[in-house]
């Protein structure tokens, strides 16, 4: 099964160069947390990043906002609303996990930067400080559970998913 696995995984890398995605995959790919596998489901979910004018946008497309419950003064969140791609949010929710550690640049990471602009790096650094410090409120300081966490970061790397991919390198 696992020999299966590597051969379709190294199948689906010797395609992407050659995919109308390969811009957005190799950006993606910057963030922590999202390997080549993860980007190509990304974006075949997703499909167009630009066809989202703000990130909201997205988080909401892809059901990783909270439900809300009004009644003239008073208003209640609730749990996500769960629309849009269920693949696409698990995706997201597993990348989300590996915000838990420090930032930091590993050699695995610096190796899917080769070749990437600055403005893409900038951004995945920022993501990796920011999704840290909001594990780290969310979890060690308000006390919420691990997987309640794990989706507010993965709606916030859905921004910063949209922050890389829409990137304009031809200004």
């Amino acid at each position: 099964m696992a020999i299966r696995r590597d051969a379709i995984e190294r199948l689906i890398a010797e395609l992407v160069p050659h995919s109308p995605w390969a811009v957005q995959i190799a950006r993606l790919r910057c963030l922590r947390g999202i390997e080549t596998l993860s980007a190509v489901g990304l974006c075949a979910e997703i499909g167009d990043f630009s066809r989202f004018e703000h990130p909201r946008q997205l988080m909401s497309y892809l059901g990783l906002v909270p439900s809300e419950h009004s009644s003239g003064q008073t208003r209640r969140q609730g749990a996500i609303t769960k629309s849009g791609s269920r693949h696409a949010r698990r995706l997201l929710v597993e990348a989300a996990w590996h915000y838990r550690r420090p930032p930091r640049r590993g050699t695995t990471l610096e190796r899917r930067h080769e070749g990437q602009p600055a403005q893409a790096l900038a951004i995945s650094w920022k993501a990796q400080q920011r999704l840290h410090q909001l594990w780290r409120r969310l979890h060690t300081r308000r006390g919420k559970r691990k997987t309640v966490v794990a989706v507010a970061v993965a709606r916030h790397l859905a921004g910063f998913c949209w922050a890389i991919t829409t990137i304009d390198t031809d200004t």
